[in-house]
């Protein structure tokens, strides 16, 4: 089999990883790719983005099966367009994608459904969002870019003052670009965050061992949202119960609503969640494809042979074999960041990967680039995800910081408190 990935950051090196894992004697490339996805298989130097230079590579490569990592060439149509062009993709096509790339479509999609996510209302200009924050029930509001914004067009707002800023440095002060052209704002949600993911062909639904993710730059939460700084899995509030009423109370009616909406959704459906203290699951966002840094703590968990899923439902063959994926053990993954992110990451320094970071220790590659000399550099904000497993969340989070430790370039950023809430819970057990 001849597999594409698309995509070049921490997620689409972990999807390569898992597909060799499963799939060995498989021919593995990736568009862009980054020097993690090189040792796996062979790049191409396409961007995720250039969906005509894809679909072209996608033929005159053979391939045959792609899988698509990240949410802009969902959004751009790249699966509708391998799909007329005959091959097999693992991804929403872009009228499905839309529940992650119109924030405002998503909202009207769970009032349809009878889904439980925030009280909202959409935007387009500021008067009316003044207007409507000034007289909002909560004092504590998130103001969100519609559109994509690369995971950091969300803020939590403590004040109608901080909400007001927001919304105008959206709608008027370009904040986001075109991503801020439409805004939602919506009450904002007390409790604890959970990242479910589900592998679905539209009507059957396989649910992935769920995930926390760390969006705060800095430890104990703080600091401004990032892309992720870290995650964990599996997730000690996730029982069987909660899982079952999730793929009744969201996944299921979503999928409905998508089908009476003439689309069919196909791909991994993630629903980025609020547990409240009552246990009662609210829809933070959806997203189309799996989380970065999610994907490197689930992926290193899933059972051998689950990639082999991915195939068969973009070719429509798909008969899951249980409701939801049981994990095979525990993963904690630390991001190491560059100086300055997420507002703006020195590029260019030289990293230092050491040997001997242990069995249990994968390096996966987001913003690194082979400069001169083949050393390698840093080329983006998130430069390294370092995915550590063990016996617990706090054994693997300890081999996770560790290595990271040990990895070297100048201004190296990483918490070293991922999975705080999991292992307080253990010790308070």
């Amino acid at each position: 089999m001849r597999i594409l990935v698309v995509g070049g950051g921490g997620r689409e090196h972990a999807l390569c990883w898992a597909l060799r894992r499963d799939l060995p004697d498989a021919t593995l490339l990736a568009a862009p790719g980054n020097p993690g996805t090189a040792q796996l298989g062979t790049n191409l130097p396409i961007a995720a983005t250039a969906v005509d230079d894809l679909v072209r590579a996608a033929t005159d490569q053979r391939i045959d099966l792609v899988v698509v990592g990240p949410e802009a060439p969902l959004a751009a149509g790249l699966v509708d367009r391998l799909r007329v062009a005959g091959r097999a993709a693992f991804g929403p096509t872009r009228a499905a994608a839309r529940l992650e790339w119109s924030k405002a479509f998503a909202k009207d999609v769970m009032r349809k459904a009878d889904v439980p996510t925030a009280a909202s209302r959409e935007f387009g200009n500021f008067a009316d969002a003044r207007a409507y924050i000034a007289g909002a029930h909560s004092e504590r509001l998130v103001v969100k870019a519609s559109g994509l914004a690369a995971g950091k067009g969300v803020v939590v707002c403590d004040t109608r003052a901080d909400a007001e800023r927001a919304a105008r440095a959206m709608l008027e002060g370009d904040a986001f670009g075109d991503a801020g052209r439409e805004i939602v704002v919506e009450e904002l949600l007390e409790g604890e965050e959970l990242s479910v993911m589900a592998l679905t062909d539209g009507q059957q639904i396989a649910i992935l061992p769920p995930a926390q993710d760390h969006k705060r730059l800095l430890e104990g939460d703080a600091g401004p949202n990032t892309g992720g700084m870290g995650a964990y899995c599996p997730v000690s509030i996730t029982t069987p119960a909660l899982l079952a009423r999730v793929r009744r109370e969201v996944f299921e009616p979503v999928l409905w609503e998508m089908q009476a909406r003439d689309t069919v959704y196909q791909g991994v459906l993630y629903a980025g969640l609020m547990i409240a203290p009552d246990g009662t699951p609210k829809v933070l966002e959806f997203n189309c494809r799996l989380g970065d840094p999610e994907a490197q703590v689930i992926l290193p968990v899933l059972p051998r042979g689950a990639m082999t899923d991915l195939a068969a439902i973009a070719r429509g063959e798909w008969r899951p074999a249980a409701d939801a994926i049981a994990p095979t053990g525990t993963a904690v993954t630390t991001v190491l960041a560059a100086r300055g992110y997420p507002e703006k990451p020195e590029l260019g320094a030289a990293i230092t990967l050491p040997s001997g970071l242990g069995p249990d220790v994968l390096v996966f590659h987001a913003g690194t680039a082979t400069g001169e000399g083949g050393a390698l550099r840093v080329a983006g904000g998130r430069v390294l995800a370092v995915t550590a497993l063990g016996r617990s969340v706090k054994e693997a989070a300890e081999k996770s910081a560790a290595a990271c430790a040990r990895i070297e370039f100048a201004g190296k950023t990483f918490r070293r408190d991922i999975g705080w809430r999991e292992i307080a819970r253990a010790g308070a057990a």
